[in-house]
């Protein structure tokens, strides 16, 4: 790692300022490799759980509303179908609660409750990564820092610099580079995992209003 590269002095001897993009890539040292395996994964999570977890992947309140239309046109047979057509979570947890309809209602919440954990766990599972990547992001940095500062410390020493402060400053802005990384992989990461959990919580929410809508009904005597 030669931290002290990528300042470039200007022609009166101070500090210019830091270069371009890439050369504080290049000069971040080897800690840059495992920083970016970690900014391609977290895009590539970002990417995957905003498009599994939208809401007509997941099955939102209409969804559920539709659901609840085929039970009163059709009773539990209508309301299967349209479950089975649909396809997604939700339509997954009704299912498991209109197929026990012929059994005592706390049989059937059970059932609703088993399949929508399994459900929750499976679609919670792939933000765990998102979680993990705004943890060790900025310890990577951390360590590309410790690093660098060594580094840059020794290159004074060796050049027999101690007295020129520039030098020392130079040396600390190039070593800091490796946190700043660190800190935008991991600002972005944390931030998408709450947005996502505050999607499955809608989701939870939506699901939990459905399914207590159809049990209205079945006390009430509404089933077929």
């Amino acid at each position: 790692m030669t931290p002290l590269l990528l300042v470039q002095p200007d022609q009166e001897g101070g500090a210019a300022g830091i270069g371009s993009l890439f050369d504080m890539i290049a000069n971040g040292g080897p800690v840059m490799w495992p920083l970016g395996l970690c900014s391609v994964l977290a895009v590539a999570f970002m990417v995957e759980r905003g498009m599994r977890l939208r809401r007509g992947a997941l099955g939102g309140r209409e969804s559920g509303r539709q659901v609840i239309d085929a039970y009163d046109d059709g009773g539990a047979p209508g309301a299967l179908e349209l479950c089975d057509s649909q396809r997604t979570p939700m339509s997954r947890i009704l299912a498991a609660g209109l197929k026990r309809l012929d059994q005592p209602l706390l049989e059937m919440e059970k059932a609703v409750e088993d399949a929508g954990a399994r459900e929750l766990r499976v679609l919670s599972a792939k933000l765990r990564p998102l979680v993990v990547i705004a943890a060790i992001a900025p310890l990577l940095g951390l360590l590309g820092t410790v690093w660098g500062m060594i580094q840059a410390f020794t290159q004074i020493a060796m050049a027999d610099a101690l007295g020129r402060p520039e030098r020392l400053a130079e040396g600390i802005s190039s070593a800091l580079i490796t946190t700043a990384v660190g800190l935008s992989i991991a600002i972005p990461s944390q931030a998408a995992y709450y947005f996502f959990r505050s999607r499955l919580d809608r989701f939870v929410t939506a699901v939990e209003e459905t399914y207590g809508e159809i049990a209205d009904r079945l006390l009430r005597g509404g089933g077929a």
